[in-house]
């Protein structure tokens, strides 16, 4: 092949073994490129993050013109096989495992892929800096905390606009939100303490609790969050273990709670000498963020932020901000026996995305991409709840409507919905769907996906109720 000897080393010979099938295509060229590439990545010679040739180089391998090459890449990129990132290149597009089942997944709450950035280019070049700075072999070994002083730093730094200012030695790098979740709820509980939620609230938690034996009751929520008045009396009249709350885009009901409440909810919190878990998943979508709950009641608060609903969920970071020191290593000895240590080579990679500023870059794409999402929703769903910001929205459905019915009647359609059996507190929760607007690889996917339920929903369109 004559590409030039410092692009094959880029990328390897093995990547461009593809362009031998072109030769066997019969037709228009560039449906024959298409075809080559569809057979490349089904046969595992082309895998997602793959980076292709520029779109020159190959018209010139080829002998064609520019405009067969870019018509090309246009069709693939339309059938979801490639994707570009500007000044980056062109890469074979990840796969979901909604691909593989023909299904639109509109259940699971995911960031969504950003415009203009590759995540896989921006993990390649991280690693490759990482690899050259560092002992491989300390990176792959066993590592006794829960980040070292310069990675606690950095969470210290990405939670700072909604926590405030925090010491490092009073936070933890955690192998996931998830796994933090746990092991403070296995040090501030007992098997059959009650713990406090909103009526609909985070399925993890749930699951959680019930791992650990513990009674989840629930307080009162309205469209700016669990109610203060609502929370006193079950404080008094249940003396919970802890209270958890998700007091920022809710999930599933994309409420955010004002500042002033979050001032009271914290009072009622202190006053009644009950310990807050407050998860923060999404805050940072924000371009302000509101403050933490956890900044105006720090005595007896964890706060755990992660990086998975805004960078993304493979990097399983988070951060766990304890009232002081002690408390840290209380939790930290409960997080080593669940999850022994983060790994630290996606510590590392968090670390040096925060401190070189790439973390604020993915995040600013991830918020714009958040956006035009929802404005899709807001289009095609005005019923749906959420703002701007918002990864999901919640769509209440009329009392009289079944919404697993209507989860059945979208799967048949193709689409992926979860109701609100998932986030149930309780049996007395209203009937609603959570839709998740990151989940679909492609902005347009959502729009065809969004178009569909709403047809679905034409003949009984739902009415907005309160979370009681």
């Amino acid at each position: 092949m004559d590409f030039s000897a410092g692009y094959k080393m880029a990328i390897g010979d093995s990547a461009l073994a593809w362009l031998d099938r072109v030769r066997g295509e019969d037709g228009p060229i560039y449906a024959a490129i298409v075809r080559a590439l569809e057979q490349a990545i089904a046969a595992g010679d082309l895998q997602p993050g793959d980076k292709l040739p520029p779109q020159r180089a190959l018209a010139a391998r080829l002998g064609v013109d520019l405009t067969t090459v870019t018509r090309a890449y246009d069709v693939a990129r339309s059938l979801g096989l490639l994707e570009g990132a500007v000044g980056r290149g062109t890469f074979v597009r990840a796969r979901t495992e909604d691909d593989e089942a023909g299904l639109v997944d509109l259940s699971m709450n995911l960031p969504p892929p950003p415009e203009g950035l590759s995540l896989g280019a921006m993990l390649q070049e991280t690693v490759t800096a990482i690899l050259q700075r560092a002992d491989p072999a300390v990176l792959m070994a066993y590592h006794p905390g829960f980040g070292a002083p310069g990675q606690r730093r950095a969470g210290a730094e990405w939670l700072a606009p909604c926590l405030g200012e925090r010491s490092p030695d009073c936070l933890l790098v955690s192998p996931g939100a998830q796994a933090g979740l746990a092991a403070v709820l296995s040090v501030l509980c007992r098997p059959g303490d009650t713990v406090v939620a909103e009526a609909l609230t985070y399925p993890g938690f749930k699951a959680i609790a019930a791992q650990l034996g513990l009674r989840v009751i629930a307080c009162a929520s309205d469209d700016r969050g669990a109610i203060p008045a609502s929370l006193e009396a079950v404080c008094r009249r249940e003396r919970p273990a802890a209270v958890y709350l998700v007091p920022s885009l809710q999930n599933p009901t994309a409420t955010t709670m004002p500042a002033a409440r979050r001032r009271e909810v914290a009072r009622v919190l202190s006053q009644a000498g009950v310990w807050l878990v407050e998860d923060d998943p999404y805050s940072r979508l924000y371009d302000a963020p509101p403050p933490a709950v956890s900044s105006f009641h720090p005595e007896r608060c964890v706060y755990i932020g992660t990086l998975a609903k805004t960078l993304s969920p493979g990097l399983r970071i988070a951060y766990i901000a304890c009232p002081g020191p002690d408390d840290a290593e209380r939790f930290a000895t409960a997080l080593r026996a669940i999850a022994l240590m983060p790994a630290p080579l996606m510590a590392s990679l968090a670390t040096t995305w925060i401190r070189e500023g790439r973390a604020e870059t993915l995040l600013a794409a991830v918020r714009a991409e958040a956006r035009a999402r929802r404005a899709l929703a807001a289009r095609i769903l005005p019923a749906a709840s959420g703002p701007v910001e918002s990864l999901h929205v919640w769509l209440p459905l009329p009392g009289d409507a079944s919404p697993e019915r209507l989860r059945l009647a979208a799967q048949q359609r193709g689409l992926a919905l979860v109701t609100q059996e998932a986030f149930a507190v309780g049996l007395a929760a209203p009937a609603g769907v959570r839709l998740s607007l990151g989940g679909p690889g492609r902005r347009q996917v959502l729009e065809g996906a969004l178009g569909n339920l709403a047809d679905l929903l034409a003949a009984s369109p739902p009415a907005a109720r309160t979370v009681v």
